[in-house]
């Protein structure tokens, strides 16, 4: 295996992390929810921001992904949507109460530049490791993600009690841009394959990225069977973190620092679960890791829903960390296996519109029951159908090289 490569392209996990956990699942939230928007409304604006910058993900990371393989500028991509996610994130730091649609607009500019960042990302995954040790590597990339989550939560947590949220979405910028120069230079480097400028790259990208969906949905039932278990399931593992800080503080009464706490709790465990069922994806298969830890989400949506003591609650959330990185590092190592080589970008960015598609309904189900019955846990219960759809398409799923 490609040491250096896979170091640096795991650092990027790390540095992504603390955007993951301290803008997208835990303090953003109810900072933009509760401080900028305030109110009833507070869950509408933020599950609508969420899903217009998935929705722009899902459009456009095929075609994405098929200009990068065709221009051979698949990192140059990488570091230009790092980039703006790192500016997004700093203007943050400007919001006053009452600039919903300021905030709105950042957001949805920030988790665009960041979800989408990750389809070049991942494509390098096929490249830097063999098949037999692919499971691994995607572990290990989810499991210091988690450990970058940790460090950035740490690192948030005085600023957060002394009241200093700009210093924290400045420090959340500072820490993504540093983590990730590393993948910047040393992943590597591809030509491309298409002929003739930038242009004519461009419109072959689109031309292959309509290739590769057809191939990968209708050309391929094995293949067609996964996306489409992966765009239910994934849209309630995407719901439960975007409303899981919001969900906590509103129907258990959580203080913003009491939430750091317990996303640190979920972090750590979610690290344990990476590493610890990184081997046996590759052992076991990624199809029957996936399967376990849908059991325990569905598990973990429905308990949320009966969940009255706050000691429940706490319970819950650490089960749902140890499902979080496994389900997520298998579904990428099984994916993996449907992509013919020099295709990476190209099939990654269809497995990005199908996850990224897969968070639009979530959190407009969520948001939409949530203010109509007056209650998040009826909105929580309704992810569970979520998991239970995907369960049910991936049952008979005949994994790739099995």
């Amino acid at each position: 295996m490609k040491k250096k490569q896979i170091v640096s392209w795991c650092l990027y996990d790390f540095a992504n992390a603390s955007y993951s956990s301290v803008i997208a699942a835990v303090i953003f939230p109810v900072f933009y929810a509760r401080h900028i928007v305030g109110g009833a409304l507070g869950d509408l604006w933020w599950g609508r921001a969420i899903s217009v910058s998935m929705l722009l993900v899902a459009l456009s990371s095929p075609f994405m992904g098929g200009i990068a393989d065709r221009s051979g500028m698949r990192k140059g991509f990488l570091a230009v949507y790092t980039l703006a996610c790192v500016i997004a994130v700093s203007s943050f730091a400007l919001l006053k109460p009452g600039s919903v649609l300021d905030g709105f607009l950042l957001i949805v500019l920030a988790n665009t530049a960041r979800e989408g960042a990750l389809t070049f990302y991942n494509s390098f995954l096929p490249e830097i490791s063999e098949p037999r040790f692919r499971g691994r590597v995607s572990g290990w990339g989810f499991g210091l993600g988690y450990a970058g989550s940790i460090a950035a939560l740490g690192m948030a947590f005085p600023l957060v009690k002394r009241g200093m949220f700009p210093a924290v979405w400045l420090g959340v910028a500072g820490f993504l841009l540093l983590f990730s120069m590393p993948a910047f230079f040393f992943l590597p480097r591809k030509d491309g394959t298409g002929t003739g400028g930038v242009i004519r790259a461009a419109s072959e990208g689109i031309a292959d990225a309509f290739k590769s969906l057809n191939a990968l949905w209708v050309g391929n039932s094995a293949s067609r069977r996964f996306l489409l278990s992966y765009l239910f399931y994934a849209d309630g593992v995407n719901t439960i973190i975007v409303f899981s800080s919001i969900f906590a503080q509103a129907t258990f009464g959580f203080s913003t620092g009491e939430l750091i706490i317990l996303f640190l709790v979920v972090q750590i465990t979610a690290l344990v679960g990476a590493f610890g069922m990184a081997k046996p994806t590759d052992v076991w298969g990624p199809k029957r890791v996936i399967l376990m830890t849908l059991f325990l989400w569905l598990g973990v949506s429905v308990s949320a829903y009966f969940a009255q003591a706050r000691w429940q609650f706490w319970a819950i959330a650490s089960f749902a960390g140890l499902g979080l990185g496994s389900v997520q590092a298998a579904s990428r190592a099984l994916f993996s296996r449907f992509i013919p080589p020099g295709k990476e970008s190209e099939y990654f960015g269809a497995y990005s519109m199908i996850g990224k598609t897969s968070a639009i309904l979530g959190p407009l189900l969520f948001g939409f029951v949530s203010e109509r019955t007056g209650s998040q846990r009826p909105a929580v219960l309704a992810v569970a159908l979520f998991f239970a759809l995907g369960i049910s398409v991936l049952w008979n799923l005949r994994e790739p090289g099995v």
